[in-house]
């Protein structure tokens, strides 16, 4: 689904100041959007490397060529660029699962096919296993956004620059109780969200050396912020956990205009509505704030599930598309999954995702972890058994048999395979960290 930025280079001082009440009001009607789950989406990011020597950086006016070449292009999705040259193609809502698919494969094919012309090629790793973080983007909103995470150590930069995923995007579900209500898929998403970052953990490798994680790339968020990157307490009912979640984050900036963007320290968004800040906030303002928060599921009225690597290969990016959609959808596969992954709360603990034992042990361990691996092979299971009821094409469904065959079963994840054979011809060897 498309990426929303409201008003992310332009100045926020017009509109009617924003109160509390008002930005309590704003945040409860439109996280949550409810009714029958119909609509799924994909946001696919992808690194970009020289298709020969994918080791050397690729010179930055050579990358803006290509991006250029391929902004040109007729796409379907929204396609946009993050801070290190990374492109994310956003798909627009779907009415199935394989309108989907065959919407973003034939974008990704003439993606692919414009920058092969220019001798490079998107690459499916949820972290760069060679390159430091570049910041190619120079907007003031980048730079706001780096000054402020900059706070917390090293993982915001590497994170804006090096990081790729697979987002999908699925309904919130129904108003009422049940699989398919929102309030249970609110739920299930924190805890299948584990068991997906460990069956598609793709990065152990970061700057030429082994990580110490399966999932660099979810290392990296749970070390992005103290609280930006945080699910909502579990404490409360979904709409007033994001609401106070939303409010009680620090702003990561005040927009401004060309020049530098204002970087408070401590401020949140309800202290704003108080009073605190340098001007009094208005809606754009509110609404660009909620493009700055991270947590490992982000309600956009829809749900968003921003917790899986990228996934190599053509067509890699299907399986962890078709068996969420799987897993949430099918009503018969939401029920026996919700099962499977409940106990999981027990080794989650009271800490938020990512934050939490469960979730830790998922990005380090992935499927060599014994819960782990229980519960994703129960989940492949119900996605296999859930698909043809979903739709799913013959390829789609013999697809994810060959990742399930292939890492799900014998207890292993994408990560396991890129150690055994390291991409490229650069020596990735040697124990990292994420400093």
């Amino acid at each position: 689904m498309p990426p929303e930025n409201p008003g992310a280079d332009g100045q926020a001082e017009h509109g009617e100041p924003l109160g509390e009440s008002e930005a309590e009001d704003l945040l409860r009607g439109i996280c949550f959007k409810t009714g029958p789950p119909r609509k799924v989406g994909v946001e696919l990011e992808w690194l970009i490397h020289d298709r020969e020597r994918p080791e050397v950086p690729v010179a930055e006016d050579r990358l803006g060529s290509a991006s250029d070449a391929v902004r040109a292009l007729p796409l379907r999705a929204s396609l946009t660029f993050e801070p290190g040259g990374q492109l994310e193609l956003s798909s627009m809502p779907a009415e199935s699962l394989m309108e989907c698919v065959d919407a973003a494969a034939a974008d990704l094919a003439a993606v692919r096919d414009t920058l092969g012309r220019a001798g490079l090629a998107p690459v499916g790793l949820g972290v760069d296993p060679w390159h430091p973080p570049r910041r190619l983007l120079r907007e003031p909103r980048y730079a706001a956004m780096e000054r402020s995470l900059d706070r917390a150590g090293p993982a915001g930069r590497a994170m804006m620059c090096t990081s790729a995923s697979v987002q999908v995007c699925l309904d919130a579900g129904e108003e009422e109780p049940g699989p398919l209500g929102y309030g249970r898929r609110w739920h299930l998403a924190h805890l299948l969200g584990a068991v997906l970052v460990a069956a598609f953990a793709n990065s152990p490798f970061r700057q030429g050396r082994v990580s110490g994680w399966r999932s660099t790339r979810q290392a990296l968020w749970a070390a992005l912020d103290p609280v930006r990157s945080l699910a909502p307490s579990g404490r409360l009912a979904p709409r007033d956990a994001w609401t106070a979640h939303a409010l009680d984050t620090p702003v990561m900036c005040v927009r401004g205009g060309d020049g530098p963007w204002e970087v408070p320290e401590g401020l949140t968004f309800r202290d704003w509505t108080r009073g605190a800040g340098p001007r009094p906030p208005v809606q754009a303002d509110l609404d660009y704030h909620l493009t700055t928060l991270f947590p490992p599921v982000r309600p956009r009225g829809h749900l968003e599930l921003r917790m899986i690597d990228a996934q190599s290969g053509a067509d890699g990016w299907v399986v962890p598309l078709a068996v969420t959609m799987a897993l949430f959808d099918d009503p018969q596969a939401a029920e026996s999954v919700y099962r499977a992954v409940k106990p999981l709360g027990e080794t989650a603990g009271a800490s938020p995702a990512p934050r939490n034992p469960l979730w830790t042990r998922a990005a380090r361990d992935g499927l060599t972890d014994p819960e782990l691996r229980a519960a994703a092979i129960t989940c492949f299971d119900a996605a296999l058994d859930a698909l043809p009821r979903i739709g799913a094409s013959d390829a789609v469904r013999d697809t994810v048999a060959e990742f399930h065959e292939r890492f799900v079963s014998r207890g292993r994840c994408p990560a396991d395979d890129l150690t055994d054979h390291p991409p490229g011809s650069a020596p990735l060897q040697g124990r990292g960290t994420l400093s």
